[in-house]
């Protein structure tokens, strides 16, 4: 089997409690018994970081976005000490990093902040000595020096930029399902997970309601050339990789990847649905270049992310209405 080098990512559920994060452990250590070299990222245990912004809320309802960041960026440190002692203990060389040690470089827009550059050289020493690097996730540092936190999905996006900074050959999303399903199985009972689907059918999946992976690390690992692969950390650390429904990706899961690596293209992938979506519509806007761009530029400007967009095409020229969609 060819060795590769792996990026692991762990959500909270994957690391609820001791007994979780003991078994994510498993995970990782069965990856560095074959050989692989290994980054991992972490969330904050489950429900960490959902009391830690209570907590800044109670302190203050306008509280200082910068001091905000200091306080939520806490619930991953915790994550990433815990699992490399953990790690430690199972004989395995690991060493944990914030992301402002790696350092990874973001915008200064706190609480929504954008990754700009990751400096890997010292994680690419350390990978090729075999220590696994366990970093945090959801986090980084400003040009000004300050921790910034990323926003929703921001542990996805920061595996997903890790990945591609240290050349991974696969980016690994442990979470508490084993794959991408063609529909919610929730929903759906017969639905069924998909062996690979494209970038673009994920984004699209993402975008449209399916909670798996969140839009940004998709767009990033598309726009990166990352691989990712979708897998349960409920499963069975010492149960075996091959997958008989999976017999060219080689472990259980769904991998995310071009599209020319997918033989056999499905006319429908799978169906979403949105539960959490807001509509809104602007009327009577004046029919012209520039209108639209005028109105999604500010919504740019101020980090809301758009799902949606539909334009009516004007009965008398002159004016038109404009309708979009944001998460709710």
């Amino acid at each position: 089997m060819k060795l590769s080098r792996i990026v692991m990512k762990f959500g909270g559920t994957s690391l609820a409690d001791m007994d979780r994060i003991r078994h994510s452990a498993r995970h990782i250590k069965r990856e560095v018994d074959q050989g692989h070299q290994v980054a991992v990222v972490v969330s904050a245990m489950a429900g960490t970081t959902n009391q830690l912004v209570k907590w800044c809320e109670e302190a203050s309802p306008m509280h200082d976005a910068r001091e905000y960041d200091a306080v939520v960026s806490t619930g991953e440190q915790v994550s990433a000490g815990l699992l490399a002692i953990i790690l430690q203990g199972m004989s395995i060389s690991a060493r944990s990093f914030s992301g402002w040690q790696v350092p990874i470089k973001t915008s200064d827009m706190h609480g929504a902040a954008r990754i700009e550059d990751i400096d890997a050289s010292d994680l690419d020493i350390r990978l090729n000595e075999n220590q696994v690097c366990v970093v945090t996730g959801f986090q980084g540092i400003s040009p000004n020096g300050r921790v910034t936190t990323l926003g929703r999905g921001g542990s996805d996006t920061s595996a997903v930029a890790l990945a591609a900074a240290v050349k991974a050959d696969r980016c690994d999303i442990y979470t508490d399902v084993d794959g991408v399903y063609t529909a919610d199985p929730r929903i759906a009972p017969k639905a069924q997970r998909l062996e690979r689907i494209s970038f673009e059918e994920m984004l699209e999946m993402a975008s449209l309601g399916a909670k798996v992976l969140q839009t940004r690390s998709v767009e990033l690992a598309m726009a990166q050339g990352v691989r990712l692969a979708v897998r349960s950390s409920f499963a069975d650390p010492d149960a075996p990789q091959s997958d008989s429904k999976n017999t060219n990706f080689g472990v259980p899961g769904t991998l995310v990847c071009d599209e020319d690596e997918i033989v056999e293209k499905q006319i429908v992938s799978g169906v979403t649905l949105v539960k959490a979506e807001a509509k809104i519509t602007i009327r009577s806007v004046k029919d012209k270049p520039g209108v639209a761009a005028a109105v999604f530029g500010a919504l740019a400007k101020e980090q809301i992310v758009v799902d949606m967009i539909v334009q009516n095409i004007s009965d008398d020229g002159r004016q038109t209405d404009i309708t979009f969609t944001v998460p709710d």
